[in-house]
């Protein structure tokens, strides 16, 4: 199989498998192997594109497909980079796991519309795969979109007046930013560049300046919701009456995931990061980065119900990533890229965990979690690998892109930067570490209506899974930073 028929199936594949899991949504065992059929085989494809961006060379070089042509100079188009790859190597990848923990949760849970979950979750792959490939600003955001649409159904899942209000939120404010914001943006962007591509160094450079490439940063940085920028972030947590797969989608596979990659691909694509160095005022947008990080981080330590704490500290960790790629130094934007993947492997951890103790226990506050460490040793051992590596402590991916951000601030004595990272680390250990504490050194409060261990199996085999990932990204990082140089340029 060529690379550019792999890069093109990475759109159909998604789609045909929404269509046939519609059409196997009488069998149940018939539906779900073909959820994980299509999973297995999208990750194929994109490990073979993952060869040819590898490789280097003409085949690298011929990764593009031109799609639709809308105007001159204006079309819908795919093409392959490293940052791309990443992106889709997370979102596939994480499918396959999520799709087994699904499995696992629906059944038990005994989900009603599980043929229109995973129909709805294969359609925001697609979306997912056409963010990672959009070779414009222009295909990226009509994929944006797809993503916010189609997730809408499995933020409203339940289907009662909670699961309404949350996904009316939720799409609310990821539709106001991306018309009122995004598009004007992008719009802007065409008129004084004349193109939306993607080019290494950036389209802005000389075609814009002063104040005005200011504005538009701060444009794109608040009309990228999925980002979940303060203030534009409260359709975050209100999703968290989705299913706990969903919350996973949203946190770890594809939608927040979606817009720091989007803000990357801006700061590093559109607008160059040496061509920023020189905006005025572009600290502003740093400063906006911390402040969401410390608020968030705050709003977190608050929370007593266990999904909404991680929705604030999915708020915080994707500023985190917008932070580093503002640094504007190559250390930094390398902490971003590893960030993106620590993150996205840890978050799901955590999500999974969560939707297991509920399966298992019923469970969904804090203060419930005395002493259920015995009980469930495997996912409270899974939850603890994955809150040191938001914290930020070795053997975990966390450790390592903090200290590629923390290098990159010091390499331009921002002591704002060091500061809020050092006080953000902090606060995490001070929601986190609790809750371990509760698990494993306090006895168990009330008894369980009945006795029960962990969930089952095929969520406790996911959770294992993205657990030892959260641990192998600290091993073994030098092949993804090796990898990743590329997309700024430096030699490996």
């Amino acid at each position: 199989m060529t690379a550019i028929l792999a890069l093109q199936l990475t759109l159909i594949v998604p789609l045909c498998g929404a269509l046939l899991i519609a059409l196997c949504g009488r069998w149940p065992n018939l539906r779900e192997a073909v959820t994980l059929s299509t999973a297995g085989l999208l990750f194929y494809l994109v490990i073979q594109v993952f060869g040819a961006v590898e490789r280097g060379g003409d085949e690298a070089a011929a990764l593009y497909v031109e799609l639709w042509q809308i105007l001159p100079g204006l079309h819908i188009a795919l093409h392959s980079e490293p940052l791309s790859i990443l992106f889709a190597l997370v979102a596939s990848g994480l499918w396959i796991v999520t799709s087994v923990y699904s499995i696992g949760y629906m059944r038990a849970n005994q989900e009603k519309r599980q043929t229109q979950f995973y129909v709805c979750f294969a359609v925001a792959i697609f979306g997912a795969m056409g963010v990672a490939f959009a070779a414009n600003l222009l295909t990226l955001f009509l994929f944006y979109e797809i993503l916010t649409l189609s997730t809408y159904p499995l933020v409203a899942h339940k289907g009662d007046d909670k699961a309404r209000a949350g996904a009316r939120t939720y799409l609310g404010i990821l539709l106001a930013t991306s018309i009122g914001l995004f598009l004007p943006a992008m719009m802007w962007t065409y008129f004084v560049a004349g193109t939306l591509d993607f080019r290494p160094g950036g389209i802005l450079d000389g075609n814009i300046g002063g104040i005005g490439a200011t504005i538009l940063l701060l444009m794109f940085m608040f009309g990228i919701g999925k980002a979940a920028l303060i203030p534009v972030h409260r359709w975050l947590p209100a999703a968290m009456v989705a299913p706990t797969p969903v919350s996973a989608l949203l946190h770890a596979v594809a939608v927040v995931k979606a817009g720091v990659f989007t803000i990357a691909k801006v700061v590093i694509y559109i607008f160059g990061l040496d061509f920023l160095v020189d905006v005025p005022h572009e600290v502003v947008a740093v400063y906006i980065a911390g402040f969401t990080i410390v608020v968030a981080s705050i709003l977190a330590l608050r929370q007593t119900n266990i999904k909404r704490m991680l929705a604030y500290s999915t708020v915080s960790q994707l500023s985190y990533i917008v932070l580093a790629v503002l640094v504007l130094t190559p250390l930094s934007e390398i902490g971003a890229i590893v960030h993106i993947v620590a993150h996205a492997v840890a978050k799901i951890t955590l999500f999974f965990a969560a939707g297991a103790i509920y399966i298992a226990s019923k469970k969904t506050e804090i203060n419930q979690l005395d002493g259920i460490g015995f009980r469930m040793p495997i996912t409270m051992g899974a939850f603890a690998i994955a809150a040191l590596s938001m914290i930020g402590v070795p053997p975990t991916g966390g450790f390592v892109s903090k200290w590629y951000m923390i290098a990159g601030a010091f390499q331009i004595d921002s002591y704002f930067v060091l500061i809020v990272l050092t006080l953000s680390t902090g606060l995490n250990a001070a929601y986190f570490l609790p809750i371990i504490f509760r698990a494993y050194f306090r006895k168990e409060s009330v008894a369980p209506p009945k006795p029960h261990g962990e969930a089952p199996l095929p969520m406790v085999g996911a959770i294992c899974v993205t657990a030892l990932l959260t641990l192998l990204v600290f091993f073994l990082n030098g092949p993804l930073v090796a990898f990743e140089m590329a997309v700024l340029g430096v030699p490996r």
